[in-house]
């Protein structure tokens, strides 16, 4: 076999190749065997028809054709082999020639990765915030663990802003009670925004049996966008009691046996939440930064296959998991269906530049993915997948997906290397150190699987 490539610009090549016919006797063979297995022809048994008469029969061009459908996958692999060249995904091929007992010709033209130069990074220099907790911040976290062991007591008299009322609803639109415009006993905290706009300022006021009529613009069901004429009516009115702040709250709500012990320990979880932020915020600012210093160009067919991934993965699983058309959501997001297509492009655009920019130094700086590391992601992504590690696992090998996050861990590594020799300063001008190797790297590797999202995200169960 000869082969010869020709670059037709920076991601796309040709390859040419020529196949003496002597080197396509295993494939002929086999389409002769494969035949003989489809077909019956009276006075031969089933499979030991000679090849002649599979000729005679069928004609040497069905032959010729099975042949070279079984040849041209090794032939192809062979080709790219010997032309060193990172094909993605499939290619095109073209038969040029095809002479029976001489020579087989194709041409087939490819994406290839782009060769890609990782300039000097340790210049990089990015500022992300400080890690501040203030004596608020900890008093507004206690505050919310105490409103969750809040109780509520009836009262008789008017609801007031912060209430546990009882309401039963009723909506009509055109004057027609909508077919699920009706619910009764329904629990609601006065002032929580969690129901319909204007119900605040009909209950508030009430007592238990009255009631009050207000306009909605409503926010889902069937006549949802459509203004509805709402009526209110309030069964219950419940005060809610807080517990007094002090120690025996602390023993109620904590491990603690003081209110100080509590309060300190809001006040390291803020801290150690406010640090995971700052390294998040390092990370996809230093990986921004890379971006900047490297030309990358993108393969057209490429970057086409992922612009039609993401919005499918939007439009058919995110958006149809929460009852949204596409149009729908531009419409509560403000955006023209241009812009949309603008900006998945440029995230389209970002996650292949990411993948390509670390792949290649995971390679140029020889990084390994041991077990442990690769337990840990998996873990991770179980984790934010909603699915045990034992069905993630199963999923991900059933997918044949390993080699995914095993890429995931490994430009996690990448991209860890370069936030180390990156200058990193907080809002404070403090320098700022990532401590924790392994939780840098996997963390980072969270921020490129973010920023490099694709189709195989998430395997399905």
């Amino acid at each position: 076999m000869k082969s010869a490539v020709e670059t037709l610009n920076p991601t796309r090549v040709r390859l040419t190749v020529e196949v003496p016919f002597e080197e396509l006797k295993a494939s002929l063979d086999a389409a002769y065997k494969k035949i003989n297995q489809q077909v019956t022809v009276k006075g031969f048994r089933k499979g030991k028809i000679p090849a002649r008469v599979i000729d005679q029969r069928f004609g040497r061009g069905a032959v010729l054709e099975e042949a070279v459908n079984d040849a041209l996958p090794k032939l192809y692999t062979e080709a790219v082999n010997e032309a060193d060249v990172n094909p993605l995904g499939q290619p095109e091929v073209d038969i040029t020639e095809l002479k029976d007992g001489e020579l087989l010709a194709f041409t087939a033209e490819v994406d290839i990765r782009p060769a890609i130069e990782i300039p000097d990074y340790s210049g990089i220099e990015i500022t992300v915030d400080a890690v501040e907790v203030t004596d608020e911040d900890v008093e507004k976290s206690v505050e919310q663990l105490r409103e969750r062991f809040a109780s509520t007591s009836p009262v008789e008299r008017a609801a007031a802003e912060g209430d546990v009322v009882t309401i039963d609803l009723e909506a009509k639109v055109d004057g027609e009670v909508l077919p699920d415009g009706v619910a009764n006993g329904v629990q609601y905290t006065i002032g929580s925004g969690e129901l319909l706009d204007g119900i605040d300022e009909a209950v508030t006021g009430l007592e238990a049996g009255g009631e009050a009529t207000f306009t909605s613009t409503l926010k889902g069901g069937s006549a949802e966008g459509k203004d509805a004429e709402v009526t209110v009516k309030v069964t219950a009115v419940s005060a809610r009691e807080l517990p007094e702040l002090d120690d025996e709250f602390a023993q109620m709500a904590s491990e603690f046996d003081t209110l100080d012990e509590l309060k300190a320990d809001s006040r390291k979880r803020l801290e150690n939440m406010k640090q995971y932020d700052q390294a998040t915020q390092a990370q996809e600012r230093v990986l921004d930064e890379l971006l900047k210093l490297v030309e990358v160009p993108i393969p057209e067919k490429l970057l086409e296959d992922e612009i039609n991934t993401r919005k499918h993965n939007l439009e058919h699983h995110q958006l149809g998991q929460m009852g949204l058309t596409l149009e729908k959501y531009l419409e509560i997001q403000g955006k023209t269906v241009e812009e949309f297509d603008a900006e998945t492009k440029e995230s389209a655009v970002k996650g292949i530049k990411t993948q390509f920019i670390l792949d290649e130094l995971v390679s140029k700086e020889k990084l390994n993915v041991n077990q442990d590391e690769l337990t840990e992601h998996l873990m991770r992504r179980a984790a934010s997948s909603g699915m045990s590690p034992d069905q993630f696992a199963q999923a991900v090998v059933q997918g044949n997906q390993v080699p995914m996050l095993v890429g995931e861990v490994a430009r996690g590594k990448a991209l860890a290397l370069v936030v180390e020799a990156a200058k990193v300063v907080d809002t404070n001008g403090e320098p700022v150190v990532m401590d924790d190797d392994e939780e840098e790297a996997a963390e980072a590797a969270e921020t490129t699987e973010a920023a490099a999202e694709t189709a195989e995200e998430k395997p399905e169960a």
